[in-house]
């Protein structure tokens, strides 16, 4: 049976709550296990662990700027992928007119979430439209595609071999950060039966991560109707009432919004900064030695990070510690009377149980120096 070490022990200066009231001069850093949920100590430094002068070695601080993509077919198995393990597959498809086809993904569930653009979702289940902001997550053999007239850009996240579910909300409630009853499923509305028809159609049915075509001579979206508990939901950030604390600075795993047995999908939205004068007030210095962390900026003003712009995405690996850049822990630390009021910044965060991968990138992608952005 076991018998995990678990008792609380302490040494030299140390403060009686974590992430609240460090003393003039020195730094906490949290070193914690299994993503924020498992044992943790509060090691306070007399120096930035971001301190650093030199890092050399396979692995870094990544900085991609998705926004220097080019875009792709309108087919999301033709996405640019720029993130993957055996476990996940992360993408950013960028296109500007209707899937000429069906999709189905043999893979996994699927998560889009639409940095920009808007437009009609039809699938086996009916029709809901999309706009920026919107995630849809679509069940592993789900039959869709999107219309639309203008840009869009999306980040797509597969579970691979596995499904995306809710997090539990423990003690706060099944209410908490959104109603169930905010999200929305796909309609056998006008616009759906408008749809109808003889014409041919082809699914591009991905599995094994390779593409077979299937082709019917009528419109394979014919449903009629359907119930049960296996569909499409789609949930806008701006429907996220985000969990808070006035005197303590929440784990970033306290924003997860789908996860899967091995991939956390969280949403940073707008939420109120924490008022009391102990509690810090950006994310704490870290390391987290299970999870790689890569966060995708959708927009404002990311107030843990400088030079960072809509669009971008970084990616830190385990077994590395990180945390606020300079001018963010400066900025914070002047805030401490409590002038600003509220984040500005809409994230979608994804952690990885197991190691992720980046892709061969075009020139250009991938932004040096990030690794330095911590030097004061």
């Amino acid at each position: 049976m076991k018998n995990p070490i678990a008792f609380p022990k302490a040494e030299g200066i140390y403060t009686r709550q974590a992430h609240c009231d460090i003393p003039d001069g020195l730094y906490e850093r949290e070193h914690g296990r299994n993503g924020f949920f498992g044992p943790a100590s509060h090691i306070l430094h007399t120096h930035k662990p971001t301190g650093w002068t030199k890092w050399e070695g396979p692995l870094e601080l990544t900085l991609l700027d998705l926004n220097r993509l080019g875009d792709s077919a309108p087919c999301p198995w033709k996405a640019q992928r720029f993130m993957h393990n055996g476990q996940t597959q992360v993408c950013f498809w960028k296109f500007e007119v209707s899937m000429p086809d069906l999709a189905r993904n043999g893979d996994g569930d699927m998560i889009l979430f639409f940095h920009r653009g808007e437009g009609e979702f039809f699938c086996d289940y009916g029709h809901m439209s999309y706009r920026e902001g919107d995630y849809i997550n679509i069940p592993r053999g789900t039959t869709w595609r999107l219309e639309t007239s203008v840009r869009n850009e999306v980040l797509t996240i597969e579970a691979t071999e596995d499904l995306f579910q809710l997090p539990e909300r423990g003690i706060t409630g099944r209410h908490a950060q959104f109603d169930l009853a905010v999200l929305d499923t796909p309609k056998i509305d006008e616009a759906y039966k408008a749809q109808y028809g003889e014409h041919e159609t082809r699914v591009r049915a991905k599995r094994r991560q390779q593409v077979t075509t299937v082709t019917f001579p009528y419109n394979f979206l014919d449903t009629a109707g359907w119930h049960g508990d296996c569909v499409p939901v789609k949930l806008n950030w701006r429907d996220i009432r985000e969990l808070l604390s006035d005197r303590y600075h929440l784990p970033p795993t306290v924003h997860a919004t789908f996860l899967s047995n091995t991939i956390i999908v969280c949403t940073f939205a707008p939420r109120p900064i924490e008022s009391d004068p102990g509690a810090l007030k950006v994310p704490f210095y870290h390391n987290n030695d299970e999870f790689d962390e890569s966060i995708f900026y959708h927009q404002g003003n990311f107030f843990s990070r400088d030079n960072i712009k809509p669009g971008m995405f970084t990616l830190h690996p385990s077994g590395f510690h990180h945390g606020p850049h300079p001018k963010a822990y400066a900025a914070a630390a002047a805030n401490n009377q409590g002038e600003r009021k509220y984040t500005d910044e809409v994230a979608v965060m994804i952690d990885s149980r197991y190691p992720l991968e980046l892709d061969v990138l075009p020139e250009g992608v991938k932004v040096p120096g990030y690794v330095d952005s911590w030097k004061e």
